[in-house]
């Protein structure tokens, strides 16, 4: 196998399982948050800028 055989044969694996698995990782990141069991972790995230606020003072 030379070297551009070897090259087609990874670009056309990335242009098809790569692209495959960036789009399955993408919609999986983007659902973590919708999660049922994600709220107190969202809430907790949420209000921590305001954990060491001292209200003005």
């Amino acid at each position: 196998m030379n070297a551009t055989s070897l090259y087609d044969a990874l670009r056309h694996m990335a242009d098809s399982w790569g692209l495959l698995a960036m789009a399955v990782l993408f919609v999986a990141f983007a659902a973590w948050p919708f999660r049922p069991g994600a709220r107190e972790n969202n809430e907790a995230a949420a209000k921590m800028i305001f954990r060491d606020d001292d209200h003005g003072e």
